[in-house]
């Protein structure tokens, strides 16, 4: 998995079948330290972000079957979460403490 920050969209006039209604999203990769690497990139969106926000993505065959219906398709990125909090600890040194959640389901 990666980190992406949403830079803007894309717009595809002609789509392969299957992947008509998925919103294309230009995304800029991203290293643990939210520094950027590499070029930028046209992600589908599954979660539904927006300009500026934090994600998570996929590539290759995980990309194609994060699909809502079509899982046989040829999309190799994909947004597959938007990140709400981050917190990088050096090396060797993690909590394990579960921490209350801010949703309903926490």
């Amino acid at each position: 998995m990666l980190f992406g920050r949403v830079r803007g969209s894309a717009v595809c006039t002609i789509k392969y079948p299957g992947t008509q209604g998925l919103k294309l999203l230009v995304v800029q990769p991203l290293n643990k330290n939210l520094e950027p690497i590499g070029v930028l990139q046209v992600a589908a969106d599954i979660v539904d972000a927006g300009a500026g926000d934090l994600c998570v993505m996929v590539r290759s065959r995980e990309a194609a079957l994060a699909m809502p219906e079509v899982k046989f398709v040829p999309v190799d990125l994909a947004l597959v979460g938007i990140v709400d909090e981050l917190a990088v600890h050096p090396d060797g040194e993690f909590d394990f403490t579960l921490k209350r959640g801010r949703n309903q389901f926490a």
